[in-house]
């Protein structure tokens, strides 16, 4: 169904049994896949691409040019998988040339008046509380949560399972696993009731805490912690990818709590 006050360009196609619903706006190169609500006051630029069943919800606006000052007009894209709900006011940046395309997956959940900027990359099963901020080629991995009107430095990652507490700001990556808080943002443990509630055992989460103790616990910087772990815990998946995260972070990751 698509009310007749919507404005859709000729350019856009749309999918089997989508609603659209008054004063949305839809422009040219938008696909928009089955099974998809379009509510009131909707604005879906140049560039999306929505998956199947997702939920857009008022006045949010996606695929939008990023407000960046070095885009010149490159053609990139916006492109957000399936089962999404993007509530009130959402304001998702299309790509620029740094990567070309802003990614949001699937069954994530972002609620009113969060905002995400260009090239920023977001996997699945994330919830996102109101009023996030994430600046430019943020990374947010599986299962993530990121508690209200936190605010997330360009470049910055969160991995999977981690926990972010309401109001955080933080510019270090998050590892797997970690709840973070405070002012300045710190480490403050594993996020336990996500663990378990995700069907992690008591055998997985010792692993993590054990694993986190020679990087927030001991006299180690973090090459030092890397190089003990893997030289005295035996080789698992969930070893390999808390070491990993860690090696290949750039900006470094969040301190310890003082």
């Amino acid at each position: 169904m698509i009310h007749q006050s919507a404005v859709i360009d000729a350019g856009a196609k749309i999918g089997e049994n989508v609603e659209i619903g008054p004063f949305v706006t839809i422009e040219n190169d938008v696909v928009i896949g089955d099974g998809c609500k379009i509510m009131s006051g909707a604005v879906i630029c140049a560039g999306t691409r929505l998956g199947k069943n997702n939920r857009v919800f008022p006045h949010a606006v996606i695929g939008m040019v990023p407000q960046d000052l070095k885009f010149k007009g490159e053609y990139t894209t916006c492109e957000i998988g399936d089962n999404n709900s993007i509530r009130e006011f959402v304001t998702i940046n299309r790509g620029t040339a740094s990567k070309n395309r802003t990614v949001v997956g699937s069954n994530n959940l972002l609620m009113a008046y969060v905002h995400i900027g260009h090239d920023c990359v977001f996997g699945n099963n994330i919830i996102v509380s109101n009023a996030c901020q994430f600046a430019g080629e943020v990374e947010v991995n599986d299962f993530a949560v990121v508690g209200g009107g936190s605010l997330v430095h360009q470049f910055t990652r969160v991995g999977s399972y981690a926990m972010i507490q309401g109001g955080t700001r933080f510019g270090k990556d998050v590892p797997p696993f970690a709840m973070i808080g405070r002012e300045p943002a710190a480490y403050e443990g594993l996020n336990l009731v996500g663990l378990k509630r995700r069907g992690f055992d008591a055998n997985q989460i010792a692993e993590a805490q054990e694993i986190y103790r020679y990087f927030y616990q001991k006299p180690l910087n973090t090459t030092q912690a890397i190089e003990a772990v893997e030289a005295e815990m035996p080789q698992s998946e969930l070893r390999d990818l808390i070491l990993n995260f860690i090696k290949s972070s750039s900006r470094g990751i969040i301190r310890g709590a003082k």
